[in-house]
């Protein structure tokens, strides 16, 4: 159990959020605190929060895979054979 002393001024925005919000001050004071805890927790990268990096993203990749000219025609070979795929019915390499 937890007490507290607020001044007069604390005290009237207490009453009136519990009015507002139909909330008893325990459930307030609970919400606060839950809404602040996450504000001072660590923020997880995109990464972390899809599980790491996989460990076999680049493992059969060109060694000139830095280059945008080769990136390019690696995206669009691959749209090329998903489009016939998708039309003829095969894979084509």
């Amino acid at each position: 159990m937890l007490s507290i002393n607020l001044d007069q001024q604390t005290e009237s925005y207490l009453a009136e959020i519990i009015a507002k919000e139909n909330i008893t001050s325990e459930e307030l004071l609970k919400q606060l605190i839950y809404q602040h805890w996450q504000t001072i927790q660590l923020r997880q990268t995109l990464v972390e929060r899809r599980g790491g990096h996989p460990l076999h993203l680049l493992q059969d990749a060109q060694a000139d895979l830095s280059l945008r000219e080769t990136r390019k025609n690696i995206v669009a070979n691959h749209i090329k054979n998903r489009h016939l795929k998708v039309v003829f019915g095969q894979r084509l390499k």
